[in-house]
């Protein structure tokens, strides 16, 4: 079995050194710090990264009335979750810088 050692290289092409780093063109539309409108609720974005931005959420107070006619509420922790950094939503406090 004969084989070629051919080369894939053009000589009169200048090889690859080195890595071009550029900043990001399209940077994420929410920021740090903003409230969004996310339904018909208030939210409040903590942090933005890249690929997702983690945003808390308020939920409402759970009021009920016990067997003894005893009202009770439950305030219930914040829900977080995630949604893309250039989600289309209502940002309503942007900062102008």
């Amino acid at each position: 079995m004969k084989r070629n050692n051919r080369s894939f290289t053009d000589p009169a092409q200048t090889k690859f050194v080195g890595i071009i780093w550029q900043p990001l063109q399209h940077r994420p539309r929410l920021q740090a710090g903003d409230v969004i409108r996310f339904g018909d609720r208030l939210c409040h974005v903590i942090r933005v990264n890249d690929c997702a931005a983690v945003v808390i959420m308020n939920r409402p107070p759970r009021v009920f009335t016990t067997r003894f006619d005893k009202p009770v509420r439950f305030e219930l922790p914040p829900a977080m979750f995630r949604i893309s950094p250039n989600a289309e939503v209502q940002i309503l406090n942007r900062k102008v810088a």
